[in-house]
């Protein structure tokens, strides 16, 4: 290495060095904050704020503070770090810049055709958080091509084992754009395999987080994901990045409003899936409401005010016109009519006011006469008497289910009651969705919705529900779509959201599953979503991949995840459902430690097995696959079976073993067999 480059990458881990020291500072300052309060409620505020900043100031030694450096010449020549977040030396000078900054942004996107008044750029190699290269990329020459990064190239690839990390390092241009949109919009992102559709989504809360603190940090960023498996793999990231306040959730736990006892059968969820079920619900909950067949009477003193049968009935109409929830208007119908009281009251030559109408709206015989027209819904057990009880359901499905879909819904045994019900997902959407038909559901600032190409149109509208006035980063692959309920369009699914409005952006160059790898699984694509842009990897390393017909494929698997083992990175041992007790015997047997998805060590093992129904949104470094014919064959059609084995297909970083007994769906056939 030339003496000059020596003295500069020194000079570059001196200011790593500087930058610690200074985080630390910075950290224990905070640490040593007293609070004088004499509430204590304030207290308790001031001590989980000065928590969670100290845990925004945490430092990882095996992560790097900063991974470049822009040199600016417009409009003043400076020099600025960016890193994962910001650090200040003891003059309050910015030692590293938070890369969600605007002055960050041309180290994503400036180029030598659009130098955004950048000199240089310098990318950093690390290895263990240790400073050991450097790059410089000269962007003053418009004439010369844009060079490749060896370090950018090694960042994207580099093994990881455990969970998911940021990719703030290496953040492209179109990512960029989606990272940083604005609060108030919505976008819906359309990946293919291996773009980081997961990680832009998650990037974006972070930037959002830091673009809009103040308004997020009151109204709430969630991200839903779909699976515990797949939050516990993708839940260092944001914290990772300095952000802690985002909370994480499935659609299972989002609407779980009762115990849920597993899927019901798929024909039937299917159908509880339907939108048409909204407007069944709807009528459900609104058909409690009944009109007055007598006259209110309210003893008051020496007087009987009465209140007229039509002029109850005025009142519930109008209540029911505005558009309420049913819980506002039940809350509502008693002042209404102790007004109408009141106003008897006053032709009476009294003079009422408003606490004499508070009394009458408590009074017995208004509460009674209120509850007799509004009773409280209990949502749960609204859905329960729908599914055990056919004329209910007819009446409120006629026009909008069949004699035959109606059928389906009804339980064949009916439990005793709603609490001795075994929902299932499905049941507990619907609960929900009666549940916000009562009292509206409180709505967040941002909601990133990952995988959700999966969700049936009811799910959606949960969903949708928790931002009805925020907005959402909404992600997915329709090629991936592997449940019998799977949304066609991102139009539709956009629409159950309640974001028409969103813009939809489409990734297809695949950072980080090999061409090899892209090109093979490429290959259902007609089949599965013939609509698509077929994803193209733009990585420079082909990487591995070998397809393998052998006697047994269990056999052969542990065989070869005993030869994989040796080398560097995660492995995911991805099987049909079927298999994976099988499998978990074979490996004991022969001694190889490893660990199942869906354990809650699950993604800190080196092996991880992988049912297939599990393996969506995951990453490993090498990926042996076992009997894509039976990954196929364990889903309820063939489509739904080649889009599980799509995604299964796609797991692989660097190389991917296909091992079969069984002969390959025939539109893999023409592949060539090692």
């Amino acid at each position: 290495m030339p003496a000059d480059t020596t003295d500069t990458l020194q000079a570059e881990k001196d200011h790593l060095k500087t930058s610690r020291v200074a985080l630390a500072v910075m950290r224990e300052k905070t640490g040593a904050l007293e609070i004088h309060s004499a509430d204590r409620v304030n207290q308790e505020f001031l001590k989980a704020a000065i928590w969670r900043r100290m845990k925004e100031l945490e430092d990882d030694p095996e992560v790097p503070l900063f991974f470049g450096r822009l040199d600016y010449l417009e409009p003043t020549t400076e020099t600025f770090h960016i890193g994962r977040r910001h650090v200040n030396d003891a003059l309050g000078e910015p030692l590293v810049v938070d890369w969600r900054a605007d002055i960050s942004v041309p180290f994503y996107r400036a180029s030598r055709t659009e130098p955004m008044g950048v000199g240089v750029r310098r990318r950093f190699g690390f290895t263990h958080g240790e400073m050991t290269a450097f790059e410089d990329e000269d962007l003053t020459s418009a004439a010369a091509p844009d060079e490749h990064s060896d370090i950018l190239d090694a960042e994207i690839e580099r093994p990881r084992s455990g969970p998911m990390r940021d990719i703030v390092a290496t953040i492209q241009p179109e990512q960029d754009v989606i990272v940083r949109a604005g609060v108030d919009d919505t976008i819906c992102v359309q990946g293919a395999p291996g773009t980081g559709k997961t990680a832009v989504g998650l990037h974006r809360a972070a930037y959002l987080l830091y673009a809009y603190r103040d308004q997020l940090s009151r109204a709430g960023v969630l991200v839903v994901g779909p699976n515990a498996s797949f939050l516990r793999y993708i839940g260092d990231v944001l914290p990772a990045l300095g952000e802690i306040e985002a909370k994480q959730t499935t659609v299972e736990e989002l609407v779980a409003r009762v115990r849920v006892a597993g899927p019901g059968a798929a024909a039937v969820d299917v159908l509880k899936g339907d939108a048409r079920m909204a407007e069944v619900l709807h009528r459900a909950v609104w058909s409690q409401v009944q009109l007055p067949k007598e006259a209110l009477v309210v003893p008051r003193g020496s007087h009987r005010w009465r209140v007229a049968a039509y002029q109850a009935e005025e009142l519930v109409n109008e209540l029911r016109t505005r558009g309420v929830r049913y819980g506002a208007g039940r809350a509502m119908l008693p002042q209404r009519l102790a007004h109408a009281v009141l106003l008897r009251m006053e032709a009476a030559g009294d003079s009422p006011d408003d606490r004499v109408q508070d009394a009458v709206a408590r009074s017995r015989p208004v509460k009674q006469y209120a509850e007799a027209l509004w009773p409280a819904v209990d949502p749960a057990k609204l859905v329960f008497r729908l599914f055990t009880d056919p004329e209910l359901l007819a009446e409120h499905a006629d026009g909008i289910l069949t004699t035959e879909e109606q059928a389906l819904l009804l339980w064949d045994k009916a439990p005793r009651s709603a609490g001795a019900a075994k929902w299932s997902v499905a049941d507990a959407t619907l609960i929900d969705e009666v549940a916000d038909l009562v009292d509206r559901t409180p709505s967040l600032g941002h909601v990133v919705l990952d995988e959700a190409q999966d969700l049936s149109a009811m799910q959606l509208r949960a969903v949708g529900r928790r931002c009805s006035t925020g907005s959402m980063t909404v992600l997915g692959d329709i090629a991936q779509g592997t449940t019998p309920w799977a949304t066609p369009s991102w139009d539709e699914a956009l629409k159950h959201l309640g974001k028409t409005g969103a813009h939809t952006e489409e990734l297809t160059a695949g950072f980080r599953v090999p061409g090899q790898v892209i090109e093979y699984a490429a290959r259902l694509l007609p089949s599965i979503a013939p609509h698509l842009t077929p994803p193209t990897a733009v990585r420079r390393a082909r990487g591995e991949l070998t397809i393998t017909r052998v006697p047994d494929s269990l056999t052969a698997a542990v065989s070869t995840v005993e030869e994989v083992s040796t080398r560097l990175g995660s492995i995911g041992l991805i099987v049909p459902d079927a298999l994976v007790t099988a499998t978990r015997k074979a490996l004991q047997d022969k001694g190889i430690v490893f660990s199942v998805l869906g354990d809650e060590d699950d993604v800190d093992a080196h092996l991880d097995v992988v049912p297939a129904s599990l393996a969506k949104g995951l990453e490993f470094d090498h990926v042996v696959l076992v009997e894509p014919a039976g990954i196929v064959a364990g889903e309820a059609d063939e489509r739904t079976g080649l889009r599980r084995l799509y995604v299964c297909l796609t797991r692989a970083v660097t190389s991917l073993a296909v091992l079969h007994s069984e002969d390959l769906p025939v539109v893999l056939e023409t592949a060539g067999a090692a």
